[in-house]
């Protein structure tokens, strides 16, 4: 017997724009001219060796890949993720489920960051109309149309809507690909659903996002590089919503580990910089690159010259290159990513800094050089 499920369609759901936010995009985005902190010689010299590992990885045609947790979205580096797409310097980014989020509220309300203390006392953190409803709509529409977690939010923003189809047409693509494409099939029963449900109108469905220029995953969308979303499930508050469909999460974010995993198999004489991901990036990282050696070693081949540049705020003084992994006895062994990534072959190093520090020093040095 299955257990008792809490009901969420008998929550109180309040609109987005009564909520208190902490961060507004106009105001605290970071330009890509802002000259960052203060970084010691040794910093100084591992960014400058990510730079050459990075100029080298584009001249080869090699992934340059660039991870990061939500912080570097709420903390107002959307232009220069955006210039290092834009210039030709980053061929993929990934984040979390929150990174998604935080990104589209910028994008539709120019303003993200509730106060999770008070909201969750108020049994009111994260059930919010309009962030609910729309991202959740669009990843049930993106599972449909094929794409990926961040390629169907990216999709919705750069277009400012989305189109819902006919009832009687998803009816029909039910049946004709129910013996040959049961996954389109199930995506188009999904979407069937979740229009009668809560009654939606065939045709395009407009939604304004008057500030998508600062929307990284839009952007991406437009340039056709690769943004993926990594969620986890309930991690993030759109699961508080009644729209949200766990069968279309799924798809979606299938795709992206997939695409993921795509680049990370280019990554041979390429670059993978984790930022401030102390989770997500290591996991994801590790089985996508066990996949990317299965398939190239059947071909005679083992991606062994990958550099990766490992980025957070915790301070650890061990030299993860020229001694390995750490004792247990070190407190530097329960830097969990650093020692995920110290396995991964390749050369790792790891820098302690900001992500806004880290980011504005490597594009500004990137763009002096070119």
């Amino acid at each position: 017997m299955p257990y008792p499920k809490l009901d969420r369609d008998q929550l109180a759901i309040k609109k987005l724009s009564d909520r208190k936010n902490k961060v507004y995009i106009e105001n605290d985005h970071v330009p890509v001219t802002q000259k960052p902190a203060h970084l010691s010689e040794l910093r100084q010299k591992l960014i400058e060796k990510t730079e050459g590992r990075i100029r080298q990885a584009r001249q080869q045609q090699r992934s340059v890949m660039l991870t990061f947790g939500a912080h570097t979205i709420k903390n107002g580096m959307a232009p220069t993720l955006i210039a290092l797409m834009e210039e030709g310097w980053v061929t993929h980014l990934s984040t979390n489920g929150a990174g998604i989020i935080h990104d589209w509220e910028f994008a539709f309300q120019g303003k993200s960051s509730e106060d999770v203390r008070e909201n969750v006392e108020l049994g009111q953190f994260g059930i919010w109309d309009h962030t609910g409803f729309n991202i959740n709509l669009a990843l049930i529409v993106g599972a449909y149309e094929g794409l990926g977690y961040g390629e169907s939010v990216g999709k919705m923003i750069s277009l400012e809507g989305l189109t819902i189809p006919e009832i009687s047409f998803l009816q029909d693509e039910v049946v004709r690909n129910i013996k040959t494409n049961t996954d389109l099939a199930a995506a188009a029963a999904d979407l069937c659903g979740v229009i009668q449900k809560f009654n939606l109108k065939p045709g395009f469905m407009p939604i304004p996002h008057p500030f998508k220029r600062y929307s990284v995953q839009a952007k991406a969308f437009e340039l056709g590089i690769p943004f993926t979303g990594h969620p986890m499930f309930g991690h993030d508050i759109i699961y508080n919503h009644p729209m949200n469909h766990g069968a279309a999460i799924g798809r979606v974010a299938q795709n992206d580990f997939l695409s993921f995993a795509k680049s990370v198999s280019n990554l041979d004489y390429g670059v993978y910089m984790s930022i401030g991901s102390a989770v997500m990036s290591p996991m994801i990282f590790e089985k996508a690159l066990s996949m990317s050696q299965n398939l190239i070693i059947q071909q005679n081949g083992h991606i062994d010259h990958h550099y990766m540049l490992i980025v957070d705020l915790a301070k650890s003084d061990w030299d993860w290159q020229a001694k390995g992994e750490p004792p247990m006895d070190n407190p530097a062994y329960y830097l969990r990513y650093c020692k995920t990534f110290q396995r991964m072959g390749g050369e790792m190093d790891y820098l302690t800094a900001d992500n806004r520090d880290f980011l504005l020093t490597i594009y500004q040095k990137l763009t002096e050089r070119n």
